[in-house]
């Protein structure tokens, strides 16, 4: 196994600082760039793992709070482990706090992320990788749109309402994407149902966008999360594998 190190960083946005988690190996070698996008939850012991284990990798990865305008993280106390129960008392929290999180807001942030990983002393030269969960993986895809020449590759994982009617959802950047795309879908998902999984789809076929995607069987949403109910160790691999692969290639 590589040795990881990981760091605490602050990153200038042009609404102020946030607070993100930086893994790389535990080397003086600069290594290809990825930016993980945290779910709903927040960047937690969990997220940082599942950092060090890209890290382990070959990769450098770094982790932003994105709700660094409410406060440094944890932005919402978390128990250690979200079950049923947990997870509808949390989101009474976590809701209007992501609400907040305009696609304008956010992507003046991703600008951010981007241009602290471009003068990152240990990430090399380049476009970068993204994935993303949850809320997450419609950041990745919102990412890939603003930022065509800085994104060589971008995954989604139980991605929410990614392909809604609204005019501003997530796949309405289609046209703009150049990188490579991958999403791994739940089938038991309230907040992607098939329908915008289609509606996904064709926008990304119609834009010539090159793009996989599957749904996973018996996957709920969050299935990538092993401090959740919500944890499938099955499909979590399964998403390990495909993301590796996917970054492999393009990166």
């Amino acid at each position: 196994m590589t040795a990881v190190r990981g760091t605490t960083v602050d990153i200038p946005t042009p609404d102020g600082i946030a607070d993100a988690y930086l893994a790389h190996p535990d080397d003086t070698d600069r290594h290809p760039a990825v930016l993980l996008y945290m779910d709903a939850f927040g960047l937690r012991p969990h997220l940082c793992g599942m950092a060090d284990r890209l890290a382990a990798a070959g990769y450098t990865v770094l982790v932003p709070n994105v709700f660094y305008r409410h406060g440094r993280a944890p932005v919402v106390e978390l128990p250690d482990f979200l079950d049923p129960t947990a997870r509808s008392a949390v989101f009474e929290h976590i809701a209007p706090i992501a609400q907040e999180l305009t696609p304008e807001r956010a992507m003046r942030d991703a600008g951010a992320y981007l241009d602290w990983l471009a003068s990152c002393a240990q990430a090399a030269d380049g476009p970068v990788g993204i994935t993303g969960y949850c809320l997450g993986a419609g950041l990745a895809l919102r990412t890939a749109g603003a930022h065509p020449g800085r994104v060589a590759a971008a995954a989604g994982f139980h991605g929410a309402f990614l392909a809604t009617e609204a005019t501003d959802s997530p796949h309405t950047v289609a046209g703009q994407i150049t990188s490579e795309l991958y999403f791994g879908h739940a089938d038991q998902d309230q907040a992607l149902p098939p329908e915008q999984i289609e509606r996904l789809d064709k926008a990304l076929d119609e834009a010539g966008v090159r793009h996989r995607t599957e749904v996973y069987a018996g996957a709920q949403h969050g299935f990538t999360q092993a401090d959740t109910s919500a944890y499938n160790a099955e499909a979590a691999e399964r998403h390990w594998a495909a993301l590796l692969d996917l970054f492999g290639r393009a990166l």
